[in-house]
């Protein structure tokens, strides 16, 4: 093949052209591949820039099913908001020719990380709440809880959201505007205890390096859908809450290296994801459920993948 000219994919082209009813079927058809085995996914690799208080992730993976393959690369910088008026997280995804190794185009991927995380907590969703689940509780006011509520809501009719925030109220503000247009019932509440105790679904996308959730305030049968603390000293659930609830990972090898929700509970982790799905795992929906995601680059390249195949035929 000739070689052809390298495309930049912009964070509003990917908001444009990458719908859920896409994303979620290919998130869980990734998810299940990964666990099946037919995904080449080495666990991510930082390097500390402690003189500015970051760090610097790259992810990879090959996808042998779909045979797509993309690398990503992640700056974490959690002072960026305050002191510099930039995200915390900045991305970026390199997508590969597998054929040949070409790169075929280089994706801004902050949009990619909070839908495909989003989709992923879907199809958590899907398999693991309660089938009647009415009332849904998101936890913070950023990206991931905007993508969050989008996702959660084409997979569930949902009759109220609450969306609970405490530090940075005019990112609550700016949120609640926004998805009240598409949604009628959302409710602000500054309680995380409020919250938490009427919610069939619960999802958690904060900052927070310390347990806020606790098992006490749980609801039966709640489903929790887990995508902060992702480091291994950080929490957002307390040991209660862990040991309350089953289960789940995205990726076992990821959890237990990053996740300090698992790194310092130790709780027993029932199943990956991908296994629920594939039905060798039994997953009881009428119990305490937890997804915990910490995000994988099988995900990344799936998205990465659904836009390239958008965009390859245009100027």
């Amino acid at each position: 093949t000739r070689m052809s000219k390298l495309k930049l994919i912009g964070n509003n082209t990917v908001r444009r052209v990458l719908k859920y009813e896409e994303l979620i079927p290919a998130i869980e058809t990734c998810l299940l591949n990964f666990s099946r085995g037919k995904i080449r996914q080495p666990v991510r690799s930082s390097v500390d820039i402690e003189q500015h208080k970051g760090v610097f992730l790259s992810m990879a993976a090959y996808d042998t099913v779909q045979d797509s393959c993309a690398m990503k690369m992640v700056s974490f910088y959690p002072n960026n908001t305050q002191h510099h008026s930039l995200p915390c997280i900045q991305s970026t995804i390199l997508h590969l020719q597998p054929q040949t190794g070409v790169l075929l185009a280089v994706i801004e991927a902050n949009a990619i990380t909070d839908m495909r995380t989003a989709a992923a907590s879907a199809v958590a969703t899907k398999y693991l709440a309660p089938d009647n689940a009415k009332v849904l509780a998101i936890f913070g006011a950023g990206s991931q809880a905007r993508s969050h509520f989008y996702a959660l809501t084409h997979v569930q009719q949902f009759q109220e959201v609450v969306i609970i925030w405490n530090h940075t109220v005019p990112n609550g503000e700016k949120l609640s505007k926004e998805v009240s247009q598409s949604f009628k019932n959302v409710r602000f509440c500054a309680s995380a205890k409020e919250a938490a105790v009427n919610a069939d679904v619960i999802v958690t996308a904060t900052n927070a390096s310390k347990p806020f959730l606790k098992g006490e305030w749980l609801k039966n049968g709640v489903h929790i859908n887990s995508v902060g603390a992702c480091l291994a000293n950080w929490r957002e659930m307390d040991d209660d809450c862990m040991n309350q609830c089953d289960l789940y990972v995205d990726s076992r090898e990821g959890a237990l290296k990053e996740s300090g929700d698992i790194i310092l509970c130790q709780p027993k982790i029932l199943g990956e994801l991908g296994e629920v799905i594939e039905g060798g795992c039994r997953a009881d929906r009428n119990s305490k459920t937890i997804f915990k995601s910490l995000g994988m680059a099988a995900e990344d390249v799936a998205a990465s993948q659904l836009v390239w195949d958008k965009v390859k035929d245009t100027e």
